[in-house]
């Protein structure tokens, strides 16, 4: 199952400040079981110090990136 995936103007932006490539936000949303609404998904990635948080809002089979930021507050890893 093939899902579309956009990002917003805001997730576009964050990805562009904190230099974290769409193909990156792409992986960590592969193979993960998205139901409806709003979901967070925190994840390490390589490359990165801290781990990052994806936003992502479900509707139908389109998957919206809201927004995507390296995670420095309150989580040690």
């Amino acid at each position: 199952m093939v899902l579309e995936i956009k990002f917003s103007r805001h997730a576009k932006r964050r990805g562009k400040l904190y230099k974290i490539p769409e193909e990156t936000v792409r992986k960590i949303l592969e193979g993960k079981e998205l139901i409806q609404g709003n979901q967070e998904i925190i994840e390490n990635v390589e490359g990165f110090k801290y781990p990052l948080k994806v936003v992502v809002s479900m509707e139908d089979d389109i998957i919206i990136v809201i927004t995507n930021y390296p995670l420095k507050k309150g989580r040690k890893t």
